[in-house]
């Protein structure tokens, strides 16, 4: 079976994944690399062990959360539904079954809040992974005062962390901002959409979607 490893070992994927990151740094985008990938796809496989799914669709969340990025070595725009097919041509030579593949790319085509919704387990898992990694180490803009809201956002965002309760079925995003750079009125400004697909994902695996930012319940 295919497995994470295999798709981190891909010289492809690390070259496709590096090459968008490097495309989006030049725009000013925020982080989408290697350690953006990492990051989700151990969130994501992490959520399905502690809601009790069984081994292999955690791992195939894990390689849909690596992955969903890629596309990015393209174009920003619609980078989910180009990853989708660059990620189903490397599936395919990895010999990864079709029933498999299509859960993954379906995930990554779905994954973006412009268009996407959890279409599938592997997709609520990935969704909830990616939309957690908020923190100030993705932005690339050093300068402050030169920051937009999206630079500020991030770079106020000093922890976060997705804590699943399995007993309680409850998926809680916790936050800790630096007001003093960032009110937290701005976060719900840019991100007010990914929240709400948030809550989405988190009913597709029969769970509730908490949102705590600096100890407060938001939602």
């Amino acid at each position: 079976m295919v497995t994470l490893e295999n798709v981190k070992a891909n010289e492809r994927v690390i070259s496709f994944i590096k090459s968008g990151d490097e495309y989006l740094g030049a725009t000013g985008f925020t982080e989408h690399g290697l350690r953006h990938a990492s990051l989700v796809a151990h969130i994501a496989k992490n959520i399905m062990v502690r809601l009790k799914y069984d081994e292999r669709t955690a791992e195939l969340a894990a390689m849909a959360a690596y992955l969903h990025d890629i596309g990015n070595v393209v174009s920003r725009h619609n980078h989910g539904q180009t990853g989708s097919m660059i990620s189903l041509e490397i599936l395919t030579k990895l010999n990864m079954p079709d029933d498999e593949a299509a859960l993954v790319v379906s995930a990554i085509g779905n994954h973006e809040e412009e268009y996407g919704l959890p279409v599938n387990l592997v997709s609520a898992a990935l969704i909830m992974a990616d939309k957690s990694d908020v923190h100030r180490s993705r932005v690339r803009n050093q300068d402050m005062k030169t920051f937009d809201m999206h630079d500020r956002v991030n770079y106020a965002a000093e922890h976060s962390f997705l804590r699943v309760n399995e007993e309680e079925r409850t998926i809680t995003l916790e936050l800790s901002i630096d007001t003093s750079i960032s009110p937290v009125m701005e976060y719900f400004e840019i991100f007010l959409s990914r929240m709400s697909m948030c809550r989405k994902a988190a009913s597709f695996l029969d769970c509730h979607f908490v949102l705590m930012i600096n100890e407060v319940k938001l939602l």
